[in-house]
């Protein structure tokens, strides 16, 4: 999710012009509900291992938590400070956890447990299988339909059994969101601020907001990115925009205007941010302090911004605006 300095598994891969290079998710196995992929959902079986300070991993919380499987699928939270050796774990600052399954001090070994070879980068959010002792999966988007789908039998009620974020009738909707949400928005404020040239910060920070201005006039129609109903386009995005006044407008540089100057989104924001249970996913005190601790190519002094004050919990307006 983020860059540290040093380290080969933990660095990017290099690029001539600039730009930010993001290295793709190595472990793809799937879970399924009978298990004919070789691993069947079960409760108490998997793992996951997230970052509260990574948007990647906070989609699989949103999911894990809307769908109602806190009690069959058990999570740790690494520290929030990511230094040169990568995640760690700790029980001494808040809301950081040790590592409850396998006792490792360093994320790093838990990858190493499941291939000793692996030279890769170590990422989260990571989804691991008790039994077998290996890593499923640390792809976010694909761990988040495993939860949407695979694991209904052991959601906590009826209602969230129901709950379907990839509906067969919105695939292709969600889709064509996704592919230009992710490159524009999710993973364009970390090319603009990762960027080492110019040119590419320019090319990357207009990529960003051409992207928010796109996703404001679909919200200034519609209540979610495919219509009515609430899909995983809207919990991938959501996790950009709730870290995006925070630490993007300021550690990023992308300042051109914030998500509360646009008021379709920013009601929309606080809609997602209302939804019961969304909350409980997102901790500020681990977003703003990886940031700008953990990012010493952008803030080398490690000091860690007052504000902005913003408040997600005020009346979001949604059903006015959308009648007007």
């Amino acid at each position: 999710m983020a860059v540290p300095d040093t380290k080969k598994e933990f660095t990017l891969p290099p690029s001539t012009t600039g730009e930010f290079l993001r290295a793709k998710s190595v472990f793809r196995d799937w879970i399924t509900a009978d298990g004919s992929s070789g691993y069947k959902a079960e409760s108490g079986r998997y793992h996951l291992y997230v970052s509260l300070a990574c948007p990647w991993a906070h989609r699989t919380l949103i999911v894990r938590k809307l769908k109602g499987l806190e009690h069959a699928i058990s999570y740790d939270v690494v520290d929030w400070f990511l230094d040169g050796q990568g995640w760690s774990f700790t029980d001494k600052k808040p809301n950081c956890t040790l590592d409850t399954v396998n006792g490792c001090s360093r994320l790093r070994d838990v990858y190493r447990m499941a291939n000793p070879d692996y030279d890769g980068r170590i990422t989260v959010p990571v989804l691991w299988d008790k039994q077998k002792k290996t890593i499923v999966n640390n792809e976010s988007s694909e761990i988040i339909r495993m939860f949407n789908s695979e694991f209904n039998v052991y959601c906590a009620n009826e209602e969230q059994q129901k709950l379907n974020f990839y509906p067969e009738t919105l695939q292709k909707d969600i889709e064509e969101i996704n592919e230009w949400i992710y490159p524009m928005i999710n993973n364009g404020v970390y090319r603009s601020g990762f960027a080492t040239s110019q040119e590419a910060y320019d090319a990357a920070v207009r990529e960003v907001f051409q992207g928010l201005d796109k996703v404001e006039d679909i919200l200034s129609k519609t209540r979610y990115l495919t219509g009515s109903n609430l899909t995983e386009a809207d919990i991938r995005l959501f996790t950009t925009l709730m870290r995006f006044d925070l630490v993007y407008v300021g550690h990023f540089k992308c300042n051109k205007k914030r998500i509360v100057d646009y008021p379709n989104m920013w009601g929309y924001l606080r809609e997602l941010y209302q939804i019961p249970g969304v909350a409980d996913t997102v901790n500020f005190e681990h977003i703003t302090k990886h940031y700008m601790t953990s990012h010493t190519v952008i803030n080398p002094t490690k000091i860690v911004s007052i504000g902005p004050d913003i408040d997600f919990t005020t009346p979001h307006g949604r059903d006015a605006m959308l009648r007007s």
